[in-house]
């Protein structure tokens, strides 16, 4: 329980516990309630540490699995630490605007990233240089207003397997879309929403700092480890598919050499029966009688000779 209490204690410090006013409040949330001081509701913070964990654990294992977890988070308080977070683990973010149909539409979105990453490689490759001046600034802008939007998911080559979200109220064209194609989300949910909303929900405060700093960091710790283990996995899977390639080498050359020795006895045997000619003389003896009983002329003669001459 000792890491449990300490966890608490940083959760406490950083003010997760803290909700929002009692008129706000969503009656759904009421099993994560502690107390309610000065009209403000105060969340549980056991129930906090339990549901972060649970979520930590199931977003670790979606990371080893190598699959990808989209960060979404577009309040001011939450977006840089988010976007940090994500760069971490080398994980699609959306920090600035949530795109309408950013997943349902996908290959739209997908189009104008491509785009974006054509204009970047015009820009870099000099093949800009020829273009007017006002026309380069143009792009660059319009590279900068993409980027800025489009940035964090330039690398999702498709859909991500979840998603999660710094306060599902704010969020909530997010995890619409996520919910009508399936994908898990997760969520911090502060007192004014609903945790039914989401499959793995996290009670806290997702308005100060301090709190969202503390969730998203634990979690992406989470992550990192998930694909650590992965690269782990990977790594001891390399290593055991060459241990089985150098034993299939050696048995191949094994049976390689002793199919050569195998060869070299056979070609012994019909050398030794053709030139020696013993082999071949010795053959024509046994099968006398039958060449002698098919040869009319040579056994004729020879019968000619023996009965023949004791009738007469």
């Amino acid at each position: 329980m000792e890491p449990n209490t300490s966890l608490q204690q940083q959760l406490l410090d950083a003010g997760v516990h803290f909700g929002h006013l009692r008129k706000k409040w969503n009656p759904k949330m009421l099993p994560y309630i502690f107390a309610e001081k000065k009209g403000i509701h105060i969340i549980d913070l056991n129930k906090t540490v339990d549901h972060l964990q649970e979520t930590a654990a199931a977003l670790k294992q979606i990371a080893k699995s190598g699959k990808k977890i989209m960060f979404v988070a577009t309040k001011k308080q939450a977006k840089e630490i988010v976007s940090d977070c994500a760069k971490k683990v080398n994980m699609p973010y959306a920090t600035e605007r949530w795109l309408g149909g950013m997943l349902t539409n996908f290959n739209t979105v997908r189009k104008s990233v491509k785009k974006m990453q054509s204009i970047e490689k015009m820009l870099s490759d000099g093949s800009a240089e020829s273009l007017t001046k006002k026309e380069r600034l143009t792009l660059t802008r319009d590279k900068d207003k993409m980027e800025k939007v489009l940035g964090g998911i330039a690398q999702l080559g498709r859909l991500p397997a979840a998603l999660f979200l710094v306060d599902i109220g704010h969020e909530h064209i997010a995890l619409s879309e996520a919910k009508r194609l399936g994908i898990t989300t997760f969520g911090m949910v502060d007192t004014n929403c609903d945790p039914n909303k989401v499959d793995f929900a996290i009670p806290a405060n997702d308005d100060a700092t301090k709190s969202i700093a503390i969730i998203t960091n634990y979690i992406t710790a989470a992550i990192a480890e998930g694909l650590a283990e992965r690269l782990a996995a990977k790594d001891d899977e390399t290593e055991e598919v060459d241990n089985e390639n150098e034993r299939k080498a050696a048995r191949l050359q094994a049976e390689a050499e002793a199919e050569g020795g195998r060869g070299g006895r056979r070609g012994a045997g019909p050398s030794a029966g053709g030139p020696g000619g013993a082999g071949g003389a010795g053959a024509p003896k046994r099968r006398v009688p039958g060449g002698a009983s098919r040869r009319p002329s040579g056994g004729g003669a020879g019968g000619g000779s023996g009965p023949g001459g004791g009738r007469r």
